[in-house]
């Protein structure tokens, strides 16, 4: 039988094994307050981690316990404060006799609530648990850099932490049976004939010739013990070579509108879902590149700072940052090469024939090519021009899709909807 020892060290003196269960266990209860954590905090506060209530009756564990009826002796220690007759104090704290920070009330009754925080790494899992960039294929890759080790067999050299243990001991044990068996056939056979020697009659017995098979056995285990259990020659390790791993290469480009017609709040939503974004790409994809567009009545390519904190503004003309895109597209991430992904927010408020122009830009050149597009209206009111025109776009194209953000407490189930998983169906 053998047994595995976990000696990982745990921090704050907790145990990950059962930790790791304790989430599993209760993943509806954390699943719950993470959604709606995410829709309340700050966008500089997404990435923390989070305080947990669960309630008190849904962690209680079930007992063994005697059941009412039967016969049973029991001893009740006794103390030395108290005895039969004496009265009791009423507890510090209230005229109720507790402390909580409650109105007084005749009627009711509750159950305490057990807290307690998960980590930023556990609420950002359970953030972006079952989502996924949509379409996600391996493409023409320039340049390995990625490489995986694979068992490639057995050597007689290697480093001793790839030392292969069963390996070793059964070429030490052949290696011991093949230099010993002679010297055990001939250890048999003079035992036998010692044996023989020995059940004879004590008059009769050949005394020189029970001495001579004495020491020739003797000398046999000593030619035995000789042979070493293990040796060099028997070790034996375990090869690993290095080969490239296939990767896929991506990249996501991010359509921020920034015009005079969204107003702060508007421009905080689009904010916080590009800040999801971005979280959910760079956490679970290695291979990624972001490239960051804004746009008014021009567009322009701008680093993550600018691209979240900027105040520029201006009038709106959406089809100059799908125009970027698509030159961009031509110059640095050829398809052939890269997965390539798009998100825009809008409030869908555009320039007079602007709408009809983006929606021929997407249609040829931007979406031939891509893996995914998703368009986010930001517009607590009526939809706009530029959903109108999308609208088109959604009824044919598969691989494009449409949502609206009202109000904050949307962001996180739009981002969810529009990169959920989706299962692969099965040839029948």
């Amino acid at each position: 039988m053998s047994y595995i020892v976990d000696r990982r060290l745990n921090g704050k003196n907790k145990s990950t094994v059962n930790r790791q269960r304790f989430l599993r266990r209760y993943r509806k209860h954390i699943k719950k307050a993470v959604d709606e954590a995410v829709t309340k905090r700050s966008i500089t506060d997404l990435n923390s981690g989070e305080s947990i209530s669960i309630p008190r009756k849904d962690i209680s564990e079930p007992f063994f316990h005697h059941g009412k009826g039967g016969k049973r002796e029991m001893i009740h220690p006794g103390n030395k404060e108290f005895v039969s007759g004496d009265r009791v104090q009423r507890p510090q704290g209230g005229s109720g006799g507790g402390g909580g920070d409650g109105d007084a009330s005749d009627s009711g009754e509750g159950v305490d609530e057990f807290v307690f925080q998960i980590s930023q790494d556990e609420f950002l899992d359970f953030l972006f648990e079952d989502l996924e960039l949509p379409n996600l294929v391996k493409r023409q890759l320039q340049g390995i850099e990625s490489f995986k080790f694979v068992r490639a067999g057995v050597v007689n050299e290697g480093n001793p932490a790839k030392i292969n243990v069963v390996r070793s001991m059964r070429q030490a044990t052949s290696r011991r049976i093949a230099l010993t068996s002679s010297s055990r056939r001939r250890l048999r056979i003079f035992e036998q004939q010692l044996q023989a020697l020995q059940e004879q009659d004590s008059i009769l017995r050949d005394k020189r010739k029970e001495q001579e098979l004495e020491e020739e056995i003797a000398k046999l285990r000593r030619r035995i013990k000789k042979i070493p259990f293990v040796d060099t020659i028997d070790l034996r390790y375990n090869l690993h070579l290095k080969q490239p791993k296939p990767t896929s290469k991506a990249v996501m480009f991010c359509l921020m509108d920034v015009s005079g017609s969204m107003n702060q709040a508007m421009k905080d939503m689009a904010k916080r879902f590009f800040i999801l974004l971005y979280m959910f790409l760079k956490r679970n994809y290695e291979k990624i590149e972001v490239v960051f567009i804004r746009h008014h009545t021009s567009a322009k390519e701008v680093d993550e700072e600018e691209f979240f904190y900027s105040r520029e503004t201006g009038g709106t003309i959406v089809s100059s940052a799908l125009k970027m895109m698509r030159d961009i597209m031509q110059e640095r991430y050829p398809a052939d090469e890269w997965n390539i992904y798009g998100a825009q927010a809008s409030d869908g408020d555009n320039w007079n024939d602007d709408s009809p122009t983006c929606r021929e830009i997407l249609i040829k050149d931007i979406l031939p090519q891509v893996q995914y597009y998703s368009y986010i209206e930001i517009n607590p009111r009526r939809h706009q021009a530029l959903w109108r025109e999308y609208e088109t776009i959604e009824a044919t194209v598969e691989h494009f899709a449409m949502q609206q953000i009202s109000d904050p407490g949307d962001i996180y189930p739009v981002f969810r909807e529009l990169f959920q998983r989706k299962e692969t169906k099965r040839a029948s």
